[in-house]
């Protein structure tokens, strides 16, 4: 009776121990795998925060570099209306001042217009329409 007694014993020792490590494993992992959710979670937001910290830095060197490209195209559009003032003023003075000079483009924009009608000013600053139209 004895040897049966110590037999239940051992398996109910065995299974007892067998409930605990299942138990124990259970919760163990359970606990494991909540620690992993949350150290991933936690590296996937840092992951994020990089990736925004990097987009706002490309987009404010983009705008910078739109700035100074503005800037850059403004100098240049002033260098260029100063070298054509600069020209403007010397054929002008070639031709005896301002009035010689339209007077010269007016005489281009003639050479231009072959074909076409062109309503010359006269004093009053007011056009004779067709001129050469009058009856006969």
């Amino acid at each position: 009776m004895n040897r049966t007694s110590d037999s239940l014993i051992k398996i109910g020792l065995a299974l007892f121990l067998l409930l605990v490590v299942v138990v124990g494993g259970g919760l163990g992992s359970c606990a494991a795998y909540n620690s992993l959710r949350v150290w991933n979670a936690q590296v996937a937001g840092e992951a994020q925060l990089a990736q925004a910290t990097q987009n706002r830095r490309i987009a404010v060197l983009e705008a910078q570099a739109a700035l100074d490209s503005a800037k850059l195209k403004a100098k240049a559009e002033v260098e260029r209306a100063k070298g054509l003032a600069a020209a403007n003023r010397i054929v002008a003075d070639s031709l005896g001042g301002p009035e010689g000079y339209l007077r010269y483009l007016y005489i281009q924009n003639l050479e231009e217009s072959k074909g076409q009608i062109i309503y010359v000013p006269t004093e009053g600053g007011l056009p004779i329409l067709e001129a050469g139209a009058r009856p006969r």
